[in-house]
């Protein structure tokens, strides 16, 4: 089962045995066909770049404590259901190391109003007409 300890504790060990440094945690929330993105702020690393909710797996959290956590914080909207782990991917962090994005297909208990804190927009985006997103978001929106 993709929320069960041993699932999410393995996603972890595989990254530490392939040298990942950082690790995130971030959630695809669809509604109506559509995916919920959120554009970093103009000043940040990757400024004005859209993404899907996401953050930094803390010390002594684990990936999917992360995720609920970020989601709450980032968007204002809290997690319902786990519903797949729809992958990972790897990239090049602001401080030169790799950090793994690990991305979850989640529910949330209401879709508004989304409550923005660390990003300067939101929208609901058809997975056909992505905004400027990363090549990495890209793929995993439209696979």
């Amino acid at each position: 089962m993709i929320t069960s300890p041993e699932f999410v504790a393995g996603l972890a060990a595989e990254a530490e045995a392939a040298g990942i440094t950082g690790f995130v945690a971030a959630a695809v929330i669809n509604h109506d066909g559509r995916v919920l993105l959120v554009r970093r702020n103009p000043h940040d690393y990757m400024g004005g770049m859209w993404e899907i909710p996401s953050g930094t797996v803390e010390p002594g959290e684990t990936i999917l404590e992360a995720m609920y956590r970020e989601t709450a914080e980032e968007t204002g909207l809290t997690v319902d259901q786990v519903t797949d782990y729809i992958g990972h991917f790897d990239y090049r962090n602001s401080r030169g190391g790799t950090t793994r994005q690990f991305n979850f297909a989640v529910t949330v208990e209401k879709t508004e109003p989304v409550v923005l804190t660390e990003h300067d927009a939101h929208q609901w985006a058809l997975p056909g007409e992505l905004p400027e997103v990363s090549d990495a978001v890209r793929g995993l929106l439209t696979s």
